[in-house]
């Protein structure tokens, strides 16, 4: 039956940035499990789907996408009149988007993806936590809150004073994070404290917890 099919493992950040945004529309789909310990995503037939071995991928009906950012903004845009709205009308502001999500994925995302390895997924992998990277990752972390809060004294979000896929795209990480001492860093700020709880409360937010 055609219809939207998320290809992923629910405790990957990237597929819980897709499924929040399905969520945010009230859209239906099917999450088809990947799963990775086994490393199907480095086999066919989930190579078929995205070559580079990475979840998630997504179908909706013959439309076929990867990378989870790009599917977020499928979604935010061919639904646009369903659900919450996820983008910003006119020129200016959705160029105040983009650079909203290049921010997150190249500063934000680049760092706190390291901090959530060390502190969460290394012990899912049995692994041991390198508390020296994480000590140099929160360092950098620090001074990327520290834009976000003189940015968030500006405006209640990251790109505007309604909820958009910038603030989307943190959402998976953080709530990680916030299950690790690098939680401190998210609270000392005032603006970034009230920012998570805001976006972290949020239904879809919610639903996407294991």
């Amino acid at each position: 039956m055609a219809g939207i099919k998320v290809f992923g493992h629910p405790a990957s950040t990237a597929t819980r940035r897709v499924l929040i945004a399905l969520h945010e529309k009230d859209l239906d789909f099917e999450l088809v499990h990947v799963e990775l310990k086994d490393g199907e995503h480095k086999k066919e037939p989930f190579l078929s789907r995205n070559p580079f071995g990475k979840v998630p991928a997504f179908e909706d009906g013959d439309f076929k996408l990867f990378e989870s950012r790009a599917i977020t903004q499928y979604i935010a845009h061919e639904y646009a009149d369903k659900g919450n709205q996820l983008l910003s009308p006119g020129s200016k502001n959705m160029a105040i988007l983009a650079m909203g999500m290049e921010i997150e994925a190249h500063e934000f995302d680049s760092v706190a993806s390291k901090l959530g390895w060390e502190q969460i997924f290394k012990n899912f992998f049995g692994l041991t936590t390198d508390q020296a990277v994480v000590k140099e990752e929160e360092v950098k972390l620090g001074k990327v809150l520290d834009n976000y809060e003189a940015r968030l004294g500006e405006s209640k979000y990251l790109a505007s004073d309604h909820f958009t896929l910038v603030d989307l795209h943190h959402i998976p990480v953080i709530q990680y994070l916030l299950g690790t001492p690098t939680k401190k860093l998210f609270e000392e700020r005032p603006h970034v404290s009230a920012w998570v709880a805001d976006i972290t409360s949020r239904p879809s937010s919610q639903k996407i917890l294991l």
